[in-house]
């Protein structure tokens, strides 16, 4: 009994990612004694970034991964440096399955792929949480807008999000920090779009790095090294953010190395009442209890953990009456767009390493005059205008001082334009478990199914045609356009396997974040997503992280859970 007292609490976090560091933020805040579990090891904020500070000739293979990682990692080195490789599972000691081409690039420490996210974010609005049931993809979104319109501003305001306001109703506004400049070549190009079209603007990018001191945090420090972790807390961070808050309530218990096996249900009880977790060292086994259960290990663990908590009550995975957990699994789909010269401007020049770039909101298919014959959806545009630097041109000809003199001029201005187009949810891309082919900790491995459709590739096409044609308008000249061999989760948005929804029948969550049939367990990482939209989905996850962690605390006290 004592045992069992001991591994007892309030509340349990699966993961301490961007989602899960939010969890354990709220349910501190709001009394409840909760345990953090996180499978790899411990990141302390500050004393744990060992390379931020590193100039590039500190790095023995100036910052190129050498062909043994590449051939060790075929996965991951796609993702890291020399500098951030630390931040990175190794391929070989994670392995998953691949029934079809899919990079899952993951970060198994204390705060998860938050020490390494890109940053961007940006409201979803009514197109988006309304678009499945308006063109028959999916199911319905049981919220919209005004649910989580206050939520995006309690996290926006907590966070710190630098932006501009634009006033666009697909991509509502928020509560922003002032914004970062632009250049004056993306100026040139914002002045242009307003010139030649008349749906279509350009503005800087809303990220989560501050351009002043916030929270106690200190203001980005335009160094744009934010892969590799960022002692000054100058974007936010699990680590550098909700953590420290958490902690401060007395109320965290965070344990590291702690592998979640399955969560286990009490069919008497007709809930979930604790977790199954393998440490991740020593291989030993335990099992911790709460009241409510906060799963947040992204999409796919957060997947392969219901489909592994198999009972009587439940034979084919937690939760899973509807047969959806695993499936919908959506990503954004990008690498396609264009690129220009501009001859112009010899005389301007830029200061810093501005840690982001512009951003093209979507402009098709919002209304009858922008629909598309041959897609539906849409897809915005990130991208950055630069001087070419010594690193673009070093392959000229020539040797010597003049050489030296050539190369590290300012080069010539250019523009680049890359879409990120939004993925309906396919019942066929999915995510299973092979029982066969046990992980280390044996664990039966992921196995992911994953293609994009005919409305991906139609869109493609478009994202590539039109960036093209936006810059040659602008005055551009040398425009290229490129479409790359796109594989799925190569943007690192996974999202979809547990999605929310109306009906039980149909999907695996209700509204607030809860299983429809496990009423104390609430899944808000980015499976609960029920379509992708074309917007970066983190500040998304946070919003419906804390508006669950309210709701699911609010019903404790009611004696509902």
């Amino acid at each position: 009994m004592n045992a069992l007292k001991e591994n007892s609490f309030d509340a349990i976090v699966i993961g301490s990612g961007i989602s899960g560091g939010w969890a354990a933020k709220e349910l501190c805040e709001k009394g409840l004694k909760t345990l953090l579990l996180e499978r790899g090891r411990n990141v302390e904020h500050i004393k744990d970034y060992p390379t931020t500070l590193l100039n590039p000739w500190d790095f023995k293979h100036r910052l190129t991964n050498p062909e043994k990682d590449v051939m060790a990692d075929p996965v991951q080195s796609a993702a890291y440096d020399e500098s951030s490789k630390h931040f990175f599972v190794r391929d070989s000691e994670h392995p998953y399955i691949q029934e079809t081409p899919f990079s899952w690039i993951r970060g198994y420490q204390v705060g998860g792929r938050s020490l390494t996210w890109g940053r961007q974010c940006y409201r979803l609005s009514d197109l988006d949480f309304a678009a499945n049931a308006q063109d028959g993809n999916g199911v319905d979104w049981p919220i919209r807008y005004k649910d989580i319109a206050p939520w995006y501003d309690y996290v926006e305001t907590y966070a710190g999000i630098s932006g501009q306001a634009e006033g666009l109703a697909h991509l509502p506004d928020g509560q922003f920090l002032p914004a970062m400049e632009m250049n004056c070549l993306e100026l040139h190009f914002r002045e242009q779009l307003k010139k030649k079209y008349n749906d279509r603007l350009v503005t800087i990018a809303r990220v989560a790095n501050l351009t002043k001191g916030w929270n106690g945090r200190l203001p980005c420090q335009y160094r744009n090294l934010c892969h590799r972790g960022c002692p000054y807390g100058g974007y936010f961070s699990s680590n550098a953010a909700t953590l420290p808050a958490a902690k401060a309530t007395n109320n965290l218990t965070l344990r590291p190395f702690s592998t979640v096996a399955s969560i286990i249900y009490d069919k008497d009880k007709k809930k979930a009442i604790g977790v199954h977790v393998i440490d991740s060292e020593t291989k030993e086994s335990y099992e911790y209890y709460a009241r409510i259960i906060f799963l947040n290990a992204s999409t796919i663990a957060t997947a392969a953990i219901l489909l592994n908590s198999v009972s009587d009550a439940f034979p084919t995975g937690l939760g899973n009456g509807s047969d959806q957990v695993g499936r919908n699994l959506m990503d954004h789909h990008f690498k396609v767009g264009a690129k220009g010269d501009f001859d112009g401007l010899h005389d301007r020049y830029y200061i810093g390493r501005r840690p982001t770039g512009i951003y093209i909101p979507r402009f098709r298919n919002l209304d009858e005059g922008s629909k598309m014959p041959d897609y539906v959806r849409g897809f915005g545009y990130q991208g950055y205008g630069e001087r070419e630097a010594w690193m673009d041109n070093y392959s000229a000809p020539g040797f010597g001082e003049d050489f030296k003199k050539a190369i590290t001029a300012p080069g010539k201005w250019t523009m680049w334009l890359g879409g990120w187009g939004e993925m309906l949810p396919y019942a066929f891309n999915r995510v299973t478990l092979d029982n066969t082919k046990p992980d280390p900790w044996g664990l039966p491995q992921a196995k992911i199914s994953f293609e994009l459709g005919g409305n991906e590739l139609s869109m493609r096409t478009d994202m590539k045609i039109s960036a093209m044609e936006m810059l040659e308008k602008s005055g551009f000249t040398n425009i290229s356009g490129f479409d790359y061999n796109y594989i799925g989760g190569e943007c690192v948005h996974e999202m979809g396997t547990a999605r929310m929804g109306n009906d039980p029948a149909t999907s695996v969550l209700n509204r607030w974040n809860q299983m429809h049939e496990v009423q104390n367990v609430f899944v808000t990482d980015g499976s609960c997503m029920t379509s992708s939209a074309c917007q970066n989905p983190s500040l998304t996850y946070m919003a419906l992280t804390a508006r669950a962690c309210d709701y699911a605390v609010g019903e404790m006290k009611k004696g509902n859970l």
